[in-house]
């Protein structure tokens, strides 16, 4: 059969190599002119299976009024002037409650730890080389009462069967030394000590470099114009002056899926801006050995062989990519306090993209109503971290194949609702 796959980052990536390995004669588009160079470019690095969690919480709305007013906000709105901004916002709020919470919680490591056991799998199978590490996340508490609210996350990781350690402030030191160097004290942190980190750029571009080798075409500089839909049936992709055509169809690109299936159905998917600072190691004693999440400015601070990344916050302000000063300085603020001494001042390099998320912080992944059109999207935060799940599960799901896992309420359907916006 032959698929056509759109976009490069991550997700279309993998969905490619995974798709080949299928069987398929698999075409890539991408407007730019290679893999990765966009939300896959700089993110966060980390590759947390077991810390996968919905922005939509309980206590977030509240949470986002403070914030209106803090120095450091890790989550701030502008509106964009569309109604979907509006609807987007709403459909998030009602996912802010205990039970919707726990129900996204369980899709997302679900996805996130057979993402897990196809990395691994994939990277014995290849020999791929990403810069990549396995020694864990911590996430770290600044107040008391975000430790006692770890309980949720905690019986969410029983449940799952994911390998967790709760700790006190006293022995972080033990799992990142660098710590002992904080300029603020820490009331302690939730390990995962089977994630990993890794640069998703790096890893992008190899496993593009492998897919092609298979014999996955890949068509960069190629503009997606539209897709033309004739009843319930894809008859093409508009390229230009060229109409592409196959027998499947899956759209991976990210943010960029909703204005491209605007016409055909409402995909809830919204850019999501976060920032990203990479900064060179000055001492490698004070350096992170691999991903803190700082619970309360919402940063990863990532390690990698000789850098450092750090990421995070979350803009919900449309399709803007102006790179703001002050949240540099947020994310300088968090690796200098955490880890005081660890960069070479002055060398920074700052980076902003807008990741695609849905509501419910959950991917979709899946087909979609219209006949041998598929999705694969929506990841938010955790694109990197569950891209070869979806790619893998994607490529079952295309092939008629039963998936490994359940994934029925990934698709879209669980979006139907009937109001047009």
């Amino acid at each position: 059969m032959k698929v056509i796959v759109l976009g490069a980052g991550v997700i279309g990536v993998t969905s490619a190599y995974y798709l080949a390995k299928a069987g398929h004669e698999v075409t890539v588009l991408e407007r730019l002119a290679g893999p990765a160079l966009e939300t896959s470019f700089a993110n966060a690095g980390q590759v947390s299976f077991g810390y996968s969690s919905p922005w939509a919480a309980p206590g977030v709305p509240v949470k986002a009024l403070k914030w209106l007013f803090a120095e450091h906000p890790p989550l701030s709105f502008r509106p964009d002037g569309t109604l979907f901004q509006l609807w987007w916002m709403f459909q998030m709020w009602r996912n802010c409650n205990a039970h919707r919470y726990a129900i996204n919680k369980e899709r997302m490591i679900r996805m996130s730890e057979y993402s897990s056991v196809c990395l691994s799998t994939l990277r014995e199978a290849t020999g791929i080389q990403y810069e990549g590490r396995r020694q864990g996340t911590l996430q770290v508490f600044r107040k008391q009462s975000q430790m006692d609210q770890a309980g949720k996350d905690i019986e969410v990781l029983q449940n799952a069967g994911v390998a967790y350690e709760l700790l006190d402030g006293a022995d972080l030191v033990e799992v990142e030394p660098g710590l002992a160097h904080a300029t603020h004290a820490l009331v302690g942190g939730l390990r995962t000590p089977d994630d990993e980190t890794g640069d998703c750029s790096l890893f992008t571009n190899r496993l593009a470099a492998i897919a092609a080798e298979a014999g996955v075409d890949f068509r960069y500089n190629t503009s997606i114009d539209r897709i033309h839909i004739e009843g319930s049936n894809v008859r093409g992709v508009q390229c230009g002056t060229e109409l592409v055509t196959g027998d499947a169809y899956v759209v991976a690109l990210g943010s960029w899926s909703t204005q491209l299936l605007s016409a055909a159905m409402r995909l809830p998917v919204y850019p999501m801006k976060g920032y990203s600072i990479t900064v060179p190691i000055a001492d490698d004693r004070r350096a992170p050995v691999s991903t803190l999440l700082d619970e309360t400015y919402k940063v990863a601070v990532t390690r990698f062989d000789q850098r450092i990344r750090i990421g995070g916050m979350a803009e919900i302000k449309g399709f803007d990519k102006t790179l703001d000063p002050k949240r540099q300085q947020t994310l300088e603020m968090v690796v200098d306090d955490l880890f005081p001494g660890a960069r070479e001042p002055g060398d920074v390099k700052f980076w902003t993209g807008l990741r695609p998320k849905t509501p419910d912080s959950t991917p979709i992944i899946g087909p979609t109503p219209v006949r041998g059109l598929y999705l694969n999207t929506g990841h938010g935060t955790l694109g990197w971290t569950m891209s070869c799940g979806s790619g893998q599960l994607i490529a079952d799901i295309v092939s008629g194949k039963p998936t490994e896992i359940r994934s029925d309420d990934l698709a879209i359907s669980r979006y139907t609702a009937p109001v047009n916006i």
